[in-house]
């Protein structure tokens, strides 16, 4: 299982010199099983993966799952901007959602129908189905299994668990605790997993001053969550566009002083888990 880091940064994008080390692009993050393509979150960093696939596939047609943990602006907006959409008309992309509110679809139709953008949804070439999935379990190819959770954020959010041979992944984004029923499913959804990718995006003292009701957790309650699940990694996510790189780099210390096994997601980060759950990293920052 490999692991890119696309999109990194919580709620805007930020680029600025002061934080580009870890990067400005929100959220979204590919894995590889083999040449199976699993992507969670279209934020600004689906535009930047969009332009790597067409580099690596050239006119060769693909197909590619992709999981949207909700429809917040910094988890959504780079999807006018990937082009494979319009591109790769014998591509297939698999959108998978919860439509509490509206469809995917609908979303997608929304935030490019005038006066928002230049050209709608029709534009999009290849083909795209779309899957309403709630709390539950998703079995994919090759005994690969999707676990959901929802995570406690305004509107709601998914959480996911990719189980695979190779490793178990868990991406829990945009999750405030605090509620006795949400913190006991975060930390099933994270039970043993090999690599928790967690949202950190205030520091401690900023949530506990101005910060409550947000939607958000810091990286204090992300190394809970950690040592309280039985995780073996913890990579801090979705960093406030506040947050320099010097920030950043502080919260990894300071976390580091409560459990060893802590990274800082970062731009171009890539994460490998093989047979044995062992993860070996490159481009990691922290």
């Amino acid at each position: 299982m490999l692991i890119k880091f696309w999109g990194v940064r919580g709620s805007t994008p930020t680029p600025q010199a002061e934080n580009l080390r870890y990067g400005g692009n929100t959220s979204c993050v590919e894995v590889r099983l083999g040449d199976r393509i699993y992507i969670f979150d279209c934020g600004t960093g689906f535009r930047v993966l969009g332009h790597h696939l067409e580099r690596e596939f050239g006119d060769r047609p693909f197909a590619a799952h992709v999981f949207v943990s909700h429809f917040h602006w910094d988890h959504i907006q780079g999807m006018p901007f990937f082009r494979p959409l319009y591109d790769s008309p014998n591509s297939h992309f698999f959108f998978h959602s919860s439509s509490r509110t509206r469809s995917l679809e609908q979303v997608m139709a929304e935030q490019m129908a005038s006066p928002y953008f230049p050209v709608n949804l029709d534009e999009m070439k290849a083909k795209r189905d779309f899957y309403d999935i709630e709390n539950g379990c998703l079995d994919m190819e090759d005994g690969i299994r999707i676990k959901t959770a929802w995570l406690n954020h305004p509107q709601g959010c998914l959480g996911f668990r990719l189980e695979t041979k190779d490793g178990v992944l868990v991406y829990a984004t945009d999750n405030e605790p605090g509620d006795v029923n949400f913190d006991k499913a975060v930390r099933k959804l994270a039970e043993g997993a090999d690599l928790l990718i967690y949202d950190a995006q205030y520091l401690p003292e900023e949530y506990a001053a101005r910060r409550r009701g947000w939607g958000h957790s810091h990286w204090r309650e992300a190394v809970n969550v950690v040592m309280e699940s039985g995780a073996k990694e913890l990579i801090l996510y979705h960093h406030d566009p506040d947050h320099t790189d010097e920030i950043v780099d502080r919260v990894v210390e300071n976390a580091r002083n409560y459990y060893p096994e802590v990274r800082a997601a970062a731009e171009g980060m890539e994460i490998r888990l093989g047979a044995e759950g062992k993860s070996k990293g490159s481009g990691a920052r922290g």
